[in-house]
């Protein structure tokens, strides 16, 4: 059986589950890296994806995002042009309770007696305005970052705005 699609996951109604340690069978987040590109460079722009409204991100949501996003911006910049910072992480700890389907289900499934679910994964909850993914970049690369943000907003399963923060020497502006 596969995954479940994500707007079963993705509306914070629960109260939170997090505590690895007294659960069995968790299986780990596939994010790979929550930190890509030039990790000592110095850049003036910020550009993040923020979300709109309170959801939960699961785990292989926020790795497609982190992909597509990065292989962008790194065709676009080079491998020493951006940095890029996965913000959130997946504590939320989500279970299914699994039921049969076809002939002679009714005698093997339980139905709703024990139906607790196992774990199947680990999704994100972000809240509204917290920021998802920020990319540091020159200001010469702002469009490419805001199109390579555009493209993980795609991913997730909430409405995101982009916001661009301009770091000058003595202040800092930002404009949306």
């Amino acid at each position: 059986m596969g995954l479940r699609p994500g707007k079963c996951y993705r509306d914070v109604d629960k109260p939170p589950y997090t505590r690895k340690e007294y659960v069995r069978g968790v299986p780990q987040p596939k994010i790979v890296h929550f930190v890509m590109g030039n990790l000592s460079g110095e850049f003036p722009v910020e550009v993040h994806l923020v979300s709109k409204n309170d959801v939960q991100i699961r785990h292989n949501a926020l790795e497609a995002a982190r992909v597509i996003g990065n292989k962008y911006i790194q065709s676009k910049c080079g491998r020493m042009g951006y940095r890029m910072l996965i913000r959130v992480y997946p504590h939320q700890i989500l279970r299914e309770n699994k039921m049969a389907s076809g002939a002679g289900a009714d005698r093997i499934s339980d139905g709703m007696r024990l139906a607790f679910g196992k774990p199947i994964g680990t999704a994100a909850r972000v809240r509204k305005g917290q920021k998802i993914i920020t990319i540091y970049t020159n200001p010469d690369k702002i469009e490419d970052a805001k199109e390579a943000l555009r493209r993980c907003a795609m991913k997730i399963p909430a409405k995101c705005r982009i916001v661009v923060e301009i770091k000058d020497k003595d202040k800092t502006s930002s404009k949306k």
